[in-house]
């Protein structure tokens, strides 16, 4: 379970996130939504320590993320930033061990070789492997990193905006793909979104933030309704039923 706590920020002195509370199950996909700058990153970023606390407790299974020492955390929670930097001569392979840093302090064991080889399979590299990063497209990329983050072994991944630049096919691949791990693997993933779509399509548990407050929470059902997307982005839309979904039609 994630517990937020009265957590706020500021940045000279200007209100980025009012004072939150928030209280997610384990194991579903958690999607947060909003507008430009509602806050969404930065409250992300709180979670996984990238920002200091200003107020407020995060605990991840009754783990407080200020006292909790980061080689405890760094198998408890993991993150790809929304811009994520790595040498570009690393091989998908060489990205993917890099993350077991946490278990194998530098000396790599045959437990950390063998996680790589099934993430490598499940997240579909496996003969990407020996690829350096800028030989790859943007989403046989995007997806490597993804998979970098699930090598670390966290029972948490946040995801910032992981679909940016991503066309229809790897969009859709990977959220599929990150809707299955939460069944195989046992994962909660809490991912920042700007397609309304997506979330309604993929998330179990939607919060929706604007101007640094969450204005709705819920399941896409509950959350996604005309009027609620109206008073997010200030956009008329129509909500239609496929499958058991809502979409969102807004052109």
């Amino acid at each position: 379970m994630i517990q937020i706590q009265n957590v706020g920020f500021k940045r000279a002195d200007k209100t980025i996130l009012e004072a939150t509370q928030l209280s997610l199950e384990a194991r579903q996909s958690i999607a947060l939504i909003g507008p430009n700058g509602a806050g969404k990153s930065t409250l992300l970023s709180l979670m996984a320590r990238l920002l200091p606390l200003q107020t407020g407790q995060i605990l991840f299974d009754h783990l407080d993320i200020s006292t909790t020492p980061s080689q405890v955390m760094a198998k408890k929670v993991g993150i790809l930033e929304q811009h994520s930097h790595f040498m570009s001569r690393l091989t998908v392979q060489d990205l993917l061990l890099y993350a077991r840093y946490p278990y194998h302090r530098g000396r790599p064991k045959s437990d950390d070789y063998d996680v790589v080889e099934k993430m490598l399979a499940y997240f579909e590299l496996s003969k990407l492997r020996a690829t350096f990063l800028d030989e790859l497209s943007g989403g046989q990329r995007q997806m490597a990193l993804v998979a970098m983050v699930f090598c670390q072994g966290t029972d948490y991944i946040l995801l910032d905006e992981p679909l940016n630049n991503l066309d229809m096919y790897h969009a859709r691949h990977l959220m599929t793909t990150l809707r299955r791990a939460i069944v195989d693997w046992n994962k909660t993933i809490v991912i920042v979104l700007h397609d309304i779509n997506y979330a309604s399509l993929y998330a179990d548990h939607i919060v929706a933030l604007k101007q640094g407050a969450i204005l709705f929470q819920g399941a896409p059902s509950e959350v996604l309704t005309s009027d609620n997307v109206q008073a997010l982005y200030g956009v008329e839309v129509d909500i239609i039923e496929h499958q058991g979904k809502r979409l969102s039609l807004h052109f």
